[in-house]
């Protein structure tokens, strides 16, 4: 009985534990009042998406993987944690991860000359460095800018060089940046050269099977997929109930595209035209799984090697670039992203690497042309407040700008300029304030607008002339972002009872491509 008692004196205190409230590890995930599922919803109405697939990183977990919609349309095949999408310009990532994998082998100059590894290139640009290529400061042509360039097409490598070349120069070499599927190419001719294997190979063997993504491939390797083919009954999946390896299959999603008659099927894509540059096909899982072995010294082991391609391009003018590879590096401490769009499919990551905050979001569609910036942003922001805004995102649409205020406005209104929209008006409240002895961060709000547009809106409703013109205003925040931010249109024509005029979708549309072209590189 004494042995009883010993024993039951010996069992430790309960400790009591507290759930928290908001930010990591909260159940609560939710932005300015609005879920994430919600915010998802009216996206995908309002871009009449047919599918997606999100993903969610706090490193080291991946606590969240949704589909929404339809991977395929046509046969009604569910968006799932395991569908496979084109990634797109994310691909970008992969060659230069192979890329730095070589030079820390020993097996590749980073800063020799391409024509050490390809010597059959045009005379132009052999003396662009290999560095130069991940740069995106070579200089070199976009073959997919060639008139003769075709979707319907397959194309060799040599067959692409061989349309960039007919193209003059953007620049001169290493004085700027600007994206090139080009130099992603004959980065991956070059790793090719430095391996002794085919591209494809290498990052297979180096990036995806050496982290055991299942569902990551190239479209060459869509055969080892098992699949059923459901368009043959009726699209109904029926393997299922007799074959394991048919429960929740990784399938590939089917683009789509808009067009006069409204949602269509794109050309299939032929992602091996975009070899290094856009080639990866990737569950949003896996994207997840390959963005924190970024992280760390899984897949590039040196921190100053990783630092090389994850921090602004430092030009040999002395230029600074807020971009590198593909990516793109906001004023927010640590946030840096990757995206793009290829014939039917968009494709999003951004990374808060900050040790305070650790959160990463991937999105994955089968619509082209969908800018994920801004929801990406409320949906990373809804783990902690700390990586919003700040301001009330119901009424304005807005961007980080990876540039300074002057840039981002002077890119706005060079992008005015090409669209022949007129500027009203541009107020300097960051000056006004300094003009009387006050402090303010800079700040601009740019007038524009096209009277023959907005005199129709006002025909139907003349009140609505207090929401015009049209403007957008860029800001430096306490903190240190550039953010550019328009009016949410659509929101305030509700008012007057326009928000489905054609034209409102318009203007919706309009501003938030400004926006977009303002605060980004790519």
């Amino acid at each position: 009985m004494a042995e009883m008692k010993n024993a039951v004196t010996m069992i430790p205190a309960t400790k009591q534990v507290s759930l928290p409230e908001s930010g990591r590890g909260s159940f609560r995930v939710e932005y300015q009042s609005k879920s994430i599922d919600q915010m998802i919803y009216e996206f995908m109405e309002a871009e009449r998406i047919p599918g997606l697939t999100l993903a969610i990183v706090q490193a080291p977990y991946i606590p969240r993987i949704v589909g929404y919609g339809v991977a395929d349309a046509a046969t009604g095949r569910l968006a799932s944690a395991k569908t496979i999408w084109a990634a797109g310009p994310v691909s970008q990532g992969f060659t230069a991860v192979a890329a730095m994998q070589l030079f820390e082998r020993g097996k590749l100059d980073l800063h020799s000359p391409i024509s050490r590894y390809l010597p059959e290139l045009p005379k132009e640009w052999q003396n662009t460095t290999v560095f130069e290529l991940m740069q995106h400061a070579s200089g070199i042509p976009d073959y997919r800018r060639n008139v003769k360039f075709s979707l319907e097409k397959d194309y060799q490598p040599e067959q692409l060089i061989a349309l960039a070349a007919t193209e003059p120069p953007l620049f001169k070499t290493g004085t700027d940046v600007a994206q090139s599927a080009t130099n992603f190419l004959l980065l991956a001719q070059i790793i090719e050269k430095a391996s002794g294997q085919k591209y494809r190979q290498f990052v297979t063997a180096n990036q995806i099977d050496f982290l055991g993504l299942k569902r990551t491939l190239f479209q060459e390797d869509f055969s080892k997929l098992r699949n059923e083919a459901i368009s043959a009954r009726q699209d109904k999946h029926v393997l299922f109930t007799k074959e394991i390896p048919y429960i929740d299959p990784a399938e590939p999603a089917a683009g789509t595209t808009a067009s006069a008659e409204g949602i269509t099927q794109s050309y299939p894509l032929r992602s091996g035209m975009f070899k290094g540059f856009a080639d990866i096909w990737a569950s949003a899982e896996d994207i997840s799984t390959w963005d924190i072995a970024l992280a760390g010294s899984i897949l590039i082991r040196e921190p100053e090697h990783r630092q090389m391609i994850y921090q602004p391009t430092r030009l040999a003018n002395g230029k600074t670039v807020p971009a590198m590879a593909g990516w793109q590096f906001m004023h927010h401490k640590g946030l840096m992203d990757i995206k793009g769009t290829v014939p039917g499919y968009s494709a999003f990551l951004s990374r808060f690497t900050d040790s305070s905050e650790l959160v990463c979001v991937t999105l994955m569609s089968n619509k082209d042309h969908i800018d994920f910036t801004n929801l990406a942003r409320r949906i990373a922001s809804a783990f902690g407040s700390g990586m919003g805004s700040g301001m009330n995102e119901e009424f304005l649409y807005a961007q980080e700008s990876i540039f300074s205020v002057a840039e981002t406005v002077s890119r706005l209104e060079s992008e005015l300029v090409k669209r022949k929209i007129p500027v009203f008006a541009k107020f300097d409240h960051g000056a006004n304030a300094k003009s009387v002895d006050m402090l303010l961060p800079p700040s601009v709000v740019v007038v524009f607008g096209a009277p023959s547009v907005g005199t129709k809106l006002m025909q139907l409703n003349p009140s609505i002339a207090v929401e015009l013109p049209l403007r957008i205003a860029v800001w430096q925040d306490a903190a240190g972002s550039v953010w550019a931010a328009a009016p949410r249109i659509h929101e305030s024509a509700a008012r007057y009872g326009l928000q489905d005029n054609p034209v409102i979708q318009n203007m919706r549309k309009l501003l938030e491509t400004l926006v977009a072209r303002a605060a980004n590189l790519y």
